[in-house]
């Protein structure tokens, strides 16, 4: 195409034996240009790349669906609005093929936990858009195109003393530094949750509270199964666990959750998302100009 309107404007001038129209793969500036974008690497490279870059756009779209942003069942931007609720969704998708998140908080931890942890919401993606049918083989492409054993470890992967997410540093990275979505997350990263800026209301740290405490007990729970079979290491680790988190929500949480904090979504990312000071994951670069 491009080519063709070189060859096109050269002959509207008459130029078509004095200009060369001819334009090499690497310089077509398009986004989905696999040369273009990685003009240094082989055939087989770009290939790979672009599969990769495929599957983080396919899941930033389904969270997008989990959160209600998108909808499978209409194009375009669903809830942009401030404090938009469920209801404003039905009420332009009155039967969603894939319903939103209801409570606007979806749980990011290293294990099952969770019904609506963000990676069994990501499987109920997969089987609602491409089938039950090839629902394996389809959990197991993303997995592997990704270069990861297991599908959490793009939500959560523990690296030494924290926890990092791979799927949040995409996030910012394609939002500039200024995140719809926003991370609540433990000093050590044991603990993390998900929220939609725009379906935000003064309540959403206390529902993120209430999983948080959910997510003690049931691992509190744990520590007394780990003490009854002798499991040293694993009780050890609890504790520690349980040390980080319990210190997060009495030190950091639960005061901010009392705060009811308000945001004005016109006053952006840069001036909100501090607001919530260490209850959220830290961004470097926030502070930068637009």
């Amino acid at each position: 195409m491009e080519i063709a309107n070189n060859e096109a404007v050269a002959k509207l001038y008459g130029l078509e034996d004095e200009i060369p129209s001819h334009v090499p793969l690497e310089r077509v500036s398009l986004t989905n240009n696999s040369a273009f974008r990685w003009p240094n690497k082989t055939a087989e490279e770009r290939d790979a790349l672009f599969a990769q870059s495929a599957i983080v756009d396919l899941i930033s779209y389904a969270v997008g669906c989990m959160f209600g942003r998108y909808s499978l069942d209409q194009p375009g931007l669903i809830l942009g609005d401030q404090g938009s609720t469920l209801d404003d969704y039905l009420a332009k998708v009155p039967h969603p093929t894939f319903m939103p998140d209801k409570d606007n908080v979806i749980p990011i931890v290293d294990g099952d936990w969770f019904e609506d942890d963000i990676v069994e919401r990501f499987r109920l993606f997969l089987r609602t858009v491409f089938g039950e049918q090839h629902f394996e083989a389809n959990l197991r492409f993303v997995s592997e195109t990704l270069g990861l054993k297991n599908l959490r470890d793009y939500f959560i992967k523990t690296a030494g003393r924290g926890a990092t997410s791979k799927f949040y540093d995409d996030h910012v990275q394609r939002y500039k530094k200024r995140p719809i979505y926003w991370l609540f997350s433990s000093p050590k990263g044991s603990f993390n949750a998900l929220i939609y800026m725009h379906r935000y209301t003064p309540s959403t740290v206390s529902t993120v509270l209430t999983y948080l405490r959910e997510y003690v007990t049931k691992l509190e729970s744990a520590l007394q199964h780990a003490e009854r079979r002798g499991n040293a290491p694993e009780a050890d680790r609890l504790r520690r666990i349980l040390v980080e988190l319990n210190e997060y929500e009495h030190d950091t949480l639960y005061p901010k959750a009392s705060e009811n904090v308000v945001i004005d979504l016109d006053d952006g990312v840069k001036t909100n998302y501090p607001k919530f000071g260490a209850a959220l994951r830290k961004i470097a670069g926030l502070e930068a100009s637009e």
